[in-house]
């Protein structure tokens, strides 16, 4: 597994090892030894979760005060913009965001650690977006970040009308600066 560091520190681009020839591929979606012995972190995941989503769909940014979770995130077909943004208050990247493009034909993937919001917009027609989460999905605690914040200017790929689908949650977030987030 080949492990890129991003602009923000702890999250990570990951690149499995694939196996293709004429027959089609193989890869190791996960694998907790590889994991650990490329990241140095072993997280439990307790959560998968599996969505299709249509172009210009954007879901986000969300996140959770409590029982915050992290993400190991892949594509399995179509492609996504996928965006984490640090909103742990005592950090110096607070506030910060990073990106990157997945693709079902790509196979990278995205390790997203919990105190991060996490976004993404659909760039093909439609993808189906695959997530191990390390803690349970609790409406309770969960928090949405407005997509467009420009105190965060997250420069989002968007087609001409720039503006995307979004759910009422997503089209309702908070600003950051008004925003509950993580505390130290």
């Amino acid at each position: 597994m080949n492990v890129i560091p991003t602009a923000l520190p702890g999250v990570l681009i990951l690149e499995p090892k694939v196996f293709g020839d004429a027959r089609g591929f193989f890869l190791e979606s996960y694998n907790a030894r590889a994991f650990r012995e490329a990241t140095g972190l072993d997280p439990v995941f307790v959560q998968d979760n599996h969505s299709r989503s249509a172009r210009g769909v954007l879901r986000g940014l969300h996140y959770q005060v409590r029982q915050p979770q992290g993400k190991l995130v892949r594509v399995t077909h179509g492609r996504v913009f996928d965006v984490a943004v640090d909103v742990r208050r005592s950090s110096p990247y607070f506030g910060r965001w990073t990106g990157v493009e997945l693709g079902g034909d790509g196979h990278r993937m995205f390790w997203i650690p919990p105190g991060f919001a996490h976004a993404f917009v659909v760039l093909s027609e439609s993808a189906d977006f695959m997530y191990k989460a390390t803690d349970y999905y609790a409406p309770e605690h969960e928090r949405c970040i407005l997509w467009n914040d420009p105190e965060i200017g997250i420069e989002w790929p968007l087609e001409e009308s720039g503006e995307p689908l979004l759910s009422e949650k997503d089209r309702t977030g908070r600003l950051l600066k008004d925003a509950e987030v993580f505390e130290p």
